[in-house]
C-alpha cells in the first residue's frame, strides 16, 4: 500500500490527527457529533466517568463511560466543510496506521451518531418534537467532490426531488444517501422519521429573507409538498447529508437524531430549546446503554 504523504495527513507532535488532536486510542467506537462546542460538555455530563478531554479551534472531545460501554462525544461545528474534516480524520483514526501511514489492511466501522437541532418543514412536527433521519438529501455539493453512487432506491427519491423541486442547474448536483438501518430501528418511538435536507448556509439556502433577494423563493413550500411514496421531507439543517454520504463511503453506520427548535411552515420558534436538546439527548443516553453496541 502506497504511504500517505505528511501534506496529506497531518499528525501533529503528540501524535494525533491534525484538526481533532485525538489520537487513535482516545476515540470510542461511538462517536456523538454535536455542531455547538458547549454541547459537548452537555452530553458528557450523562457520562459516568469521563477519561479524555481534548480541544483544538471548534472541535472538543469527551470520551468516557455510560456504564460499561466507551462513548465520545465531539463538536463538529457547523457546517458541510467542518463534516468533511470530521469523517474523515474519524475514520483515519481507525483505519489508517499513524506509524507507516499506509491504510490497514483490517479495515473498522464505528457508530457516527449526530444529536443536533434543526428546523421542521410539516405542519404536524412541532418545535419541541424529535426527528430521526431516515435519509440525508444533500443540497451543498460536498460529496460531488467525491466519487459516489447512490442505490436504485436513492436514485429515485432523488430523481422525483430533482423533478419537483426543479433544482438542478441553479446550486449544483443534489445527492441523497441513507442512514444506518442498524440504528434507526432504535429511534421509532417518539420519533417523527423522514429525509432530512442539508443546506450549505442558514439563510438564503434555507429559503430566509433579511436584507437580500433569493433566486428560489418558493424553496420552502416545495420541500414541504415533496412526496415520494412514503417518504417526505421532514426537516432541514446543516450537516446530516454530509454525515451520511462521507459515513457511507467510508463504511461507517451513521444517524442524525434532531430536536426541532423551530417550525418553517408555522413560522414558530421553540420558546425553550435548550431544554428540548437536553430531552433527546437523556434519551439517546438511555437507548445508547440498552441497544447500541
Amino acid at each position: 500500500m502506497s504511504r500517505i504523504a505528511e501534506s496529506e495527513l497531518i499528525i501533529n507532535n503528540r501524535g494525533a490527527v491534525y484538526h481533532l488532536d485525538l489520537k487513535p486510542e482516545e476515540i470510542a467506537g461511538t462517536v456523538i457529533t454535536v455542531g455547538d462546542p458547549d454541547r459537548v460538555k452537555e452530553v458528557s455530563k450523562h457520562f459516568d466517568s469521563v477519561e479524555v478531554k481534548r480541544q483544538h479551534r471548534e472541535f472538543i472531545s469527551h470520551t468516557g463511560f455510560v456504564g460499561k460501554k466507551r462513548l465520545t462525544v465531539l463538536s463538529s461545528g457547523i457546517g458541510p466543510d467542518n463534516i468533511d474534516i470530521v469523517m474523515n480524520e474519524l475514520d483515519a483514526l481507525v483505519n489508517i496506521d499513524f506509524e507507516t501511514r499506509e491504510i490497514k489492511k483490517q479495515l473498522s466501522s464505528i457508530n457516527i451518531i449526530r444529536i443536533g437541532t434543526s428546523g421542521s418543514l410539516q405542519p404536524d412536527i412541532p418545535v419541541d418534537s424529535f426527528v430521526a433521519s431516515t435519509h440525508g438529501l444533500g443540497i451543498d455539493n460536498l460529496l460531488n467532490f467525491y466519487r459516489h453512487e447512490q442505490n436504485e432506491q436513492e436514485k429515485e427519491l432523488l430523481q422525483s426531488f430533482v423533478t419537483h423541486t426543479q433544482m438542478h442547474g441553479q446550486i449544483g448536483n443534489p445527492y441523497m444517501s441513507g442512514g444506518a438501518a442498524s440504528l434507526i430501528k432504535h429511534f421509532v418511538k417518539d420519533f417523527h422519521q423522514g429525509i432530512t435536507v442539508t443546506c450549505p448556509g442558514f439563510y438564503g439556502p434555507q429559503g430566509r429573507i433579511l436584507r437580500l433577494g433569493i433566486r428560489n423563493p418558493e424553496l420552502i413550500n416545495r420541500l414541504t409538498d415533496f412526496r415520494f411514496g412514503q417518504h417526505r421531507i421532514t426537516n432541514f439543517e446543516m450537516e446530516t447529508s454530509a454525515i451520511y454520504g462521507l459515513g457511507k463511503l467510508l463504511g461507517h453506520n451513521c444517524l442524525a437524531v434532531n430536536a426541532i427548535v423551530a417550525n418553517r411552515v408555522q413560522k414558530e420558534f421553540s420558546k425553550d430549546g435548550k431544554a428540548t436538546v437536553e430531552k433527546l439527548i437523556q434519551k439517546f443516553i438511555g437507548i445508547f446503554s440498552e441497544n447500541i453496541s
